[in-house]
């Protein structure tokens, strides 16, 4: 398995604190999924809104790439379901899907380039 090495925007020091703020909260806004929206329409709104900022920019997409892709394992899970294995497999992927926004609102809020594992990169 080979691992790519992330993109630099700038070095933490020179990315300003909105950006910060805002990138942190393009990751925290998949939460909106508990409001009843998709888990990708709060980062997308927060792209759309601040994309005019580099790091803003990147950490929108990657958080936008990261719930399309959870959320198509969440829908593969729940047909599984009906193999039994989605039973066990729809649990981790909720788990895994809510600490890694968690993990990578903090790093985005540090001002560090985060990349989310397992995902698929539809927007680039």
């Amino acid at each position: 398995m080979t691992t790519t090495q992330p993109t630099t925007v700038a070095p933490a020091s020179t990315i300003s604190g909105e950006a910060k703020g805002w990138a942190a909260l393009s990751h925290l806004s998949a939460f909106v999924m508990f409001l009843g929206v998709p888990s990708l329409v709060g980062p997308f709104v927060a792209w759309i809104w601040k994309r005019d900022l580099p790091y803003v920019d990147e950490q929108g997409k990657e958080a936008l790439n990261f719930n399309i892709s959870f959320l198509i394992y969440g829908v593969v899970s729940a047909l599984l379901i009906l193999a039994l294995v989605g039973i066990v497999l729809l649990p981790i992927v909720f788990v895994t899907w809510f600490v890694l926004v968690i993990v990578a609102a903090v790093r985005a809020s540090a001002g560090e380039d985060y990349r989310y594992p397992f995902t698929i990169r539809f927007i680039r």
